[in-house]
């Protein structure tokens, strides 16, 4: 019996969305320094929409699941809409993680959310109110 559901070992055997956007309009990377995850999330915007979401992460399976769940969530949405997704999202959409591996999704989360920082800071854009101060989460 796995500790983990069929969704998560999809996406951990063949995450989706693997890889780096050389021109990306905004890069987020995030860390775990107690289990030593690094997500590196990388976002194309075109008309304030993800045309394209890459990410590298080093780490365990449910880091590289989460990640590759994560773009799924956001690929084509607005910012608006991909500024909302949670952690707990990417987990229901992988039918649930071990409770011991939930703050991978927190480092997912973080990661777009890092990612669009950066989007909003190069690109002069005023930022939104949520993003506002924003820090990755530490454990």
């Amino acid at each position: 019996m796995s500790l983990y559901t069929d969704k998560v070992m999809d996406h951990f055997e063949h995450p989706r969305n693997v890889g780096v956007i050389e021109d990306a309009d905004g890069i987020g990377e995030v860390g775990n320094p107690l289990c030593g995850d690094i997500m590196k999330m990388y976002l194309k915007i075109e008309d304030d929409k993800i045309a394209d979401v890459k990410f590298k992460t080093f780490g365990c399976g449910s880091a590289i699941a989460t990640s590759s769940m994560a773009t799924e969530l956001i690929k084509g949405k607005s910012l608006d809409e991909a500024l909302e997704l949670t952690n707990k999202a990417v987990v229901e959409a992988l039918d649930g993680l071990p409770a011991r591996k939930i703050h991978c999704s927190v480092l997912a989360e973080d990661a777009i959310k890092a990612a669009l920082v950066d989007y909003y800071t190069r690109s002069g854009r005023e930022m939104p109110e949520s993003l506002v101060g924003f820090e990755p989460h530490e454990d």
